[in-house]
């Protein structure tokens, strides 16, 4: 008889990449999830053997689901694996529930070594092993740099964690292929009148250039100054603040990036776009050099702090090929 198993990811790629590390004598009847919601619907179906589940999906998050399933007493051995590798996210799942944590991207050996520790590693010579459908709709190209994102930016939130020692909500990373004029009506919607800082650094690497966007809120300077332990009475003092916070976020991400995709960033010197101005200001003012781009959108916000920082990547349509190309491993 099969082993029920749930791998709950919004992503197809990282379920389709997860399915095919699992070892390959296990006997498994896989169900498949985009959310906590269609996760606890499983479970309580009786899937409830072990579940690979992400922390950040739309709906329900992996916090939430784990949260759900011990307010209802659902039994189920579950694996966190995510790209969200903050210290506090472990140690939050862990009293939540779950099992182990395995950070993303995940390798088949780690999860076979991971399987046998915990007694999940079921072979029944009687059972027929298990051949799984991982998905008959293709990969994406824009699914499948979403998942790379995620992992870059689960980085840059682990490192922004341990320099202010906070916990950081990560988002779902929004890419898109879009005009300036796109860009900025996206930005407007979502910031409206609000005043901000903005710090630009280019980067470049065989076939790809784009450059990264660090908008800072106004509302938020004084309280990165306290968790930075740094000074902000002045405009010098700011814009050291602001460099400094770039050169984390900006730095880590594309770190991390160029470890997936295995082609190291050069990068350019941080440059100041605007000071305590609209969104839309920056936007109009720097969109006669942006041509039609490869868009990554990510919101780190603090908890129980009113900070947040928004991060543009902003890839030129050129790099687009050799993205693709880089990635065409992941997508098959």
């Amino acid at each position: 008889m099969a082993i029920p198993i749930i791998v709950c990811d919004d992503s197809q790629m990282a379920r389709k990449h997860l399915i095919r590390a699992l070892p390959p004598e296990w006997p498994v009847d896989i169900t498949q999830c985009a959310h906590g919601g269609e996760a606890l619907d499983a479970l309580r179906l009786g899937k409830n053997r072990v579940m690979f589940l992400d922390l950040t999906m739309p709906v329900l998050d992996g916090y939430q689901t784990l949260q759900a399933m011990r307010d209802e007493k659902l039994q189920c051995a579950v694996i966190v694996v995510s790209g969200d590798v903050q210290e506090q996210a472990v140690v939050r799942v862990l009293q939540l529930g779950a099992l182990a944590f395995v950070r993303k991207p995940l390798e088949k050996d780690e999860l076979a070594n991971l399987l046998r520790e915990h007694g999940l590693l079921e072979v029944r010579v009687s059972a027929p092993v298990q051949t799984v459908d991982v998905g008959a709709n293709a990969i994406t190209f824009r699914d499948c740099f979403r998942e790379v994102c995620n992992v870059a930016m689960g980085r840059a939130a682990a490192l922004l964690a341990k320099v202010m020692d906070v916990f950081v909500r990560l988002p779902i990373p929004s890419v898109n292929e879009i005009e300036p004029s796109e860009l900025l009506m996206a930005l407007s919607a979502s910031q409206q009148d609000t005043r901000v800082s903005a710090v630009c650094q280019g980067y470049i690497a065989s076939g790809i250039a784009g450059e990264a966007l660090l908008l800072f809120h106004d509302a938020s300077v004084k309280e990165i100054a306290a968790l930075m332990k740094s000074q902000a009475n002045n405009e010098q003092q700011e814009l050291e603040l602001f460099m400094d916070i770039s050169s984390i976020i900006i730095g880590a991400c594309l770190k991390g990036l160029a470890e997936q995709i295995d082609t190291p960033f050069s990068q350019g010197h941080p440059v100041v776009l605007g000071r305590h101005c609209k969104v839309t200001d920056i936007i109009k003012v720097n969109q006669a050099r942006w041509k039609k781009m490869l868009s990554v959108e990510i919101c780190y916000t603090l908890e129980k702090y009113n900070v947040s920082f928004d991060l543009l990547l902003l890839f030129t349509e050129d790099s687009i090929p050799r993205l693709q190309n880089k990635l065409a491993y992941m997508m098959e």
